[in-house]
């Protein structure tokens, strides 16, 4: 007699193999048998017509903060996640002392903009060094599984404090110091080590993050400390001014240490053949044997746009600013109003305002041409007659004057899609090609993170929707590929070994799959934040169970309150 016999459904397995059909049946937290007909069941689950797959394995999320207060981490729980990793780009909270609770809140937010009032009222601090962080999340009871990453900005910050926020270079004695704290983190249970090397990040003043301009024997030092414990992996974000340098000191690493290193890689509208130089560079590391990979993403990096979220085109604007601390109904009110709207479409962006916001998301200010209307469901792969500047000239308005119109139309809910990167000439060949590469691994997901103006956390169905089922340029992916690169590939990256796959003797996360409803819904802001803070959601129907380690979390997208999801600890 078994648990659960999930019955009937078209088993894809996670490794790539053809889809078959058969049973999956599973006692305890481990699956049992796989094909073929199981005996009898406590439970038995339909799933004739359904797919059957892994759980997904989410390596690029922030949910640093909020893994501390909240059991079920939504979105990305709700989109079939059951293992997620978190820890990215650099920022996180541990180790921290008492005196830089605050700066490290700041990063975050600055970093990815999630609501710093919500850091502060939600994180409890019951923690200084990143083992107690482990053990800190050890207690609280939740859904999904959760594993983390030590980063560079706190460990550089709980080194150096001042120093380190005002960029300094580290002495040989701090480099030391956060190579044996990094080498400690990972002996506790940390997946790896991440930094950040870009202009894209900034604290809510302006200011660069701590690690922007490290030395690079302070990254290699740090690489040895995770070459000595033998484990872990070693990433980063890089803006890349100079790509020989950039790949001289990581292929050191790689060479020296023999673990995996990995770079965040998306396109350049300014620069086209950029990513296409870094994998190159990638091609060449691996030829001599080095284990470095690029980490990509499924879709566009795009901003959503509207009213209610971080940033719209007109946000730019010292009118528009004055208007952002009215509660929604009075601001809507009052930039309908005619004279607002004149003095409004009478500016432009703001130098200040400008100065606060990374240098590609300026771009919203004027690229009128890169701006669409979201839709519903969301259209992330927009044709170029439906940006605002194309839509505007069937209207005989100019582009800002539409978009002012549409944005403050209906309810005041509606939205735009900005993608920043991975988006040339009105399609997404270019992210075809970056996920298709061998060389690269599917993440950036970003779940968690950007919560007023990206909402990614959908990401891993969007892979079966748009690539496998809806794009209509035809050349779509094949349904195995896609869930391989985001159950077993991503699993085995990190070194979680014992998930990822359909297969007798490994835990029992699975999803089982209306392919044919599967729906992502339109983004909508929620404040369930501590302190009410906000954040971008995205609901989904089509899956019908979610389970971790055997145990159903969701039913029909219902949470069914159960809560068998753990802190998994690299090594244990």
């Amino acid at each position: 007699m078994h648990d659960i016999v999930i019955r009937g459904g078209t088993i894809v397995d996670g490794t790539g193999a053809p889809a078959f059909t058969g049973d999956v049946a599973i006692d305890g937290d481990k699956i049992t048998a796989v094909g073929g007909k199981a005996g009898p069941a406590k439970r038995d689950v339909q799933a004739e017509g359904r797919l059957v797959a892994p759980g997904w394995v989410d390596i690029h999320t922030h949910y640093d903060g909020q893994a501390t207060w909240d059991p079920v981490l939504a979105p990305s729980s709700w989109h079939g996640a059951t293992t997620i990793l978190f820890g990215n780009c650099g920022v996180g909270f541990a180790p921290v002392r008492t005196e830089h609770h605050q700066a490290l809140i700041d990063l975050m937010e600055g970093v990815e903009d999630i609501p710093g009032i919500a850091l502060a009222e939600g994180l409890k601090w019951d923690w200084e060094s990143f083992p107690d962080y482990l053990d800190a999340l050890e207690r609280l009871p939740r859904a999904i599984d959760i594993g983390t990453q030590v980063a560079h900005h706190p460990l550089r910050v709980y080194v150096m404090g001042e120093r380190a926020i005002q960029r300094e270079m580290a002495t040989g004695d701090d480099i030391e110091a956060m190579a044996k704290l990094a080498e400690e983190a990972v002996r506790a249970g940390a997946f790896g080590f991440t930094t950040s090397r870009t202009d894209q990040h900034k604290t809510p003043a302006g200011e660069l993050v701590p690690g922007r301009y490290a030395e690079h024997e302070e990254l290699i030092a740090i690489g040895d400390a995770l070459g000595r414990v033998g484990r872990g992996t070693f990433g980063m974000l890089s803006d890349f001014e100079d790509e020989a340098a950039e790949f001289a000191w990581m292929e050191r690493i790689a060479e020296k240490n023999r673990l995996p290193l990995w770079f965040l890689l998306t396109d350049r509208s300014y620069d086209p053949q950029r990513w296409r130089r870094l994998m190159d560079g990638v091609r060449s590391a691996r030829a001599r044997g080095l284990p470095m990979s690029a980490q990509v993403a499924g879709r566009p990096v795009g901003l959503i746009l509207g009213l209610t979220t971080s940033l719209n085109p007109f946000a730019l604007r010292e009118a528009f600013a004055d208007t952002a601390h009215l509660p929604a109904p009075e601001q809507l009110a009052r930039l309908r109003d005619p004279e607002m709207r004149r003095k409004i479409l009478n500016e432009t962006a703001s130098d200040r305002l400008m100065a606060l916001l990374p240098p590609l998301s300026r771009q919203i200010a004027t690229r009128w041409d890169r701006m669409y209307v979201l839709g519903d469901p969301p259209d992330y792969e927009p044709p170029a007659e439906r940006s605002i500047a194309a839509m505007a000239e069937k209207t005989g308005q100019t582009p800002q004057e539409f978009c002012y119109d549409y944005l403050t139309g209906g309810d005041g809910g509606r939205m735009l899609y900005f993608p920043v990167t991975n988006y040339v000439h009105g399609d997404l060949d270019v992210v075809r090609e970056m996920v298709t590469d061998p060389h690269t691994v599917l993440g950036l997901s970003d779940g968690g993170a950007h919560c007023g103006v990206i909402c990614d956390a959908s990401l891993n169905t969007f892979m079966l929707t748009h690539w496998v089922r809806d794009r209509a340029r035809g050349d779509r992916l094949p349904l195995e590929f896609s869930i391989q690169r985001q159950t077993s590939e991503t699993a085995d990256f990190f070194g979680f070994h014992d998930r990822g796959r359909l297969k007798p003797g490994l835990k029992a996360d699975v999803n089982v799959i209306d392919f044919d409803a599967l729906r992502l819904h339109h983004p909508h802001m929620v404040y369930d934040l501590p302190a009410g803070g906000r954040r971008l959601v995205q609901r989904v129907d089509g899956y019908d169970m979610t389970m971790v380690s055997g145990v159903p979390i969701f039913e029909r997208g219902v949470e069914t309150g159960a809560r068998p999801g753990k802190l998994v600890r690299a090594g244990r």
